[in-house]
């Protein structure tokens, strides 16, 4: 396994600052956040910009691990719906121009709706997802689903159903065990379901029930790592962890991206450390 950082930590940071300092805590690979509000949102990407990002992980020797995407694809407004789509498409087409040798890009996304609104939306998701998972094939790209708390696909029974019904190799989905523990499912469960499935993963800390939680950087919060670890290595994970920090610690006073970029890796590193778990480095 490798350690990536997930520049959903960044929002106001731009990617030239952020990841010679990335690099230098020590992380392999990135997660590039194109959402809207972003330094790096997915249309003011031109063709300069994107050689710019090319010789940056380059030159810092990161692996682009993963593009986090998130749009919903469970708009019920045709027209937004639409627009919804073709900006996942040009997600697809981002992480193929952006491709770096011997790695097949990733693409992760909510699939969006509420959480009350599965049994309504399921069969409309599984036919979006497929249709995406078809282009991204055309792309040789992988389109990742994440189950996310309050969202319609909010636990792993869902996200797995979802992947048995789509049934198609460029669809794997990102795991993020955050949404796991609010919901107070053990880890090895979750990882267990969870973990065969998955091109890519987020972590974050935790503490409390959904909807009553509140997520935290790694290292700052209750978390057992050394436990994660173990269990995604003997439900036979190798790809990257990824640290993510939450929208919910990046609103509180005085939030520095980099003091927690370098908490969340040397969490995740003491927990290598301790777990035995081998890491790429």
């Amino acid at each position: 396994m490798q350690i990536a950082y997930c520049t959903w930590g960044m929002m106001n940071t731009p990617i030239e600052t952020g990841l010679p300092v990335i690099a230098g805590i020590g992380y392999t690979g990135i997660e590039l956040a194109v959402t809207p509000r972003f330094p790096t949102e997915l249309y003011t990407l031109d063709a300069a910009r994107q050689r710019r990002i090319v010789e940056l992980l380059n030159e810092h020797r990161l692996s682009l691990a993963a593009i986090a995407g998130h749009t919903t694809v469970c708009d019920e407004d045709p027209d937004k719906h639409a627009a919804n789509m073709q900006r996942l498409r040009d997600t697809i087409d981002l992480a193929d121009a952006l491709r770096q040798d011997g790695h097949t890009p990733v693409v992760v996304s909510l699939v969006g709706g509420h959480e009350d609104d599965w049994g309504r939306l399921r069969d409309r998701v599984v036919e979006q997802v497929r249709a995406l998972g078809e282009y991204a094939a055309s792309r040789d790209v992988i389109y990742a689903p994440e189950m996310h708390s309050g969202t319609a696909m909010d636990l792993p029974r869902k996200a797995v159903w979802l992947l048995e019904q789509v049934d198609h190799p460029a669809v794997k989905l990102n795991f993020d065990i955050s949404h796991c523990e609010i919901v107070g499912m053990p880890t090895e469960e979750a990882c267990a379901a969870m973990a065969p499935h998955s091109v890519f993963t987020h972590v974050k800390d935790q503490r409390g029930l959904y909807p009553h939680h509140e997520f935290m950087t790694p290292g700052a919060g209750p978390s057992d790592y050394v436990r994660y670890l173990k269990a995604m290595d003997a439900a036979g994970y190798t790809g990257f962890i990824g640290m993510e920090v939450s929208m919910m610690v990046q609103r509180q006073p005085g939030y520095d991206p980099f003091v927690d970029a370098a908490l969340g890796y040397y969490a995740l590193r003491r927990a290598f450390n301790a777990s035995g778990v081998p890491l790429q480095h």
